[in-house]
């Protein structure tokens, strides 16, 4: 029997024993995880569409990845790891929205190296420095309302300015993109022009403004027409349906013993916990 790897809503995911699948033959020991989207945002054609994901544990072969440092400087790193433990058959990792992408990082995190995460976190409170020891396994899906998810990842969205968006759930293909994209801009400006990150993220989110999807239009749409109120109201709308991980724990300050409700640190220093 296979184990799976919940993470679901109102329930934290469980830390599962190193178990073989019996799904396919592999020479590594493999889990099956659920994805926050239920994988209702994928074609029926696409093997994501059942709502999870073959990954194999974290291996010797991993950890050259993770201390690649060709990787690490060219910020290529995570995205290599993401291919190396998708063993899953006909799955292609740059689909993935980002909301499971982030499930698949949290799982291979805690099959790999076990639940907890020490880190060092900056106290809101003080402004000092304090260690933490964050449990990941206490980290929960978001609750969306799945009725409203669609296969075409297409959604419509009336800004307070009565504008109607329509967008899409970026991928990790989006994020490859937008990155090699912002990369290219810095080259080009030599360092000259403010960072381009979110108004090149949200070109890539919004497919079609009032139902005209050229994109000269919508790209000079966002830039020179999407005024901040409507921005704000735009992502607060995308987060509320997106389907993810809640990413947040609670910290509890060593000097004032306020609490407050603060994001989990992630990045590459998310795969190297302390002995």
């Amino acid at each position: 029997m296979e184990e799976n790897v919940q993470i679901q809503r109102g329930a934290a995911p469980t830390q599962p024993q190193p178990q073989q699948t019996t799904t396919a033959t592999f020479e590594f020991p493999t889990q099956v995880i659920s994805l926050p989207s239920e994988g209702k945002v994928y074609d029926s054609t696409n093997p994501l569409s059942k709502g999870t994901l073959e990954i194999k544990y974290l291996t010797a072969k991993e950890e050259d990845i993770l201390a690649d440092t060709n990787l690490i400087n060219k910020g290529l790193v995570l995205d290599k790891l993401l291919e190396s433990i998708i063993v899953q058959q006909g799955v292609n990792s740059d689909d993935l929205i980002v909301g499971d992408k982030n499930a698949v990082y949290l799982a291979a995190r805690v099959l790999g190296y076990g639940p907890e995460y020490d880190v060092e976190i900056t106290d809101p409170f003080s402004g000092e420095r304090q260690k933490v020891t964050i449990d990941l396994t206490a980290v929960q899906t978001k609750d969306v309302d799945y009725s409203l998810l669609s296969p075409k990842n297409r959604y419509d969205f009336t800004l307070p300015s009565n504008t109607k968006l329509t967008f899409k759930f970026l991928t990790h293909k989006d994020e490859k993109d937008i990155n090699n994209d912002i990369k290219a801009m810095e080259r080009l400006s030599k360092g000259k022009v403010n960072s381009s990150e979110v108004t090149t993220r949200l070109k890539y989110m919004i497919v079609a403004v009032n139902d005209n999807s050229d994109r000269s239009f919508v790209n000079n749409w966002v830039i020179n027409q999407f005024i901040a109120k409507d921005v704000k109201a735009f992502r607060a709308y995308v987060r509320s349906i997106s389907p993810d991980l809640d990413m947040k724990f609670n910290f509890t300050s060593e000097v004032t013993g306020e609490t407050e409700a603060l994001d989990i640190p992630f990045g590459i220093d998310f795969f190297y916990p302390t002995a």
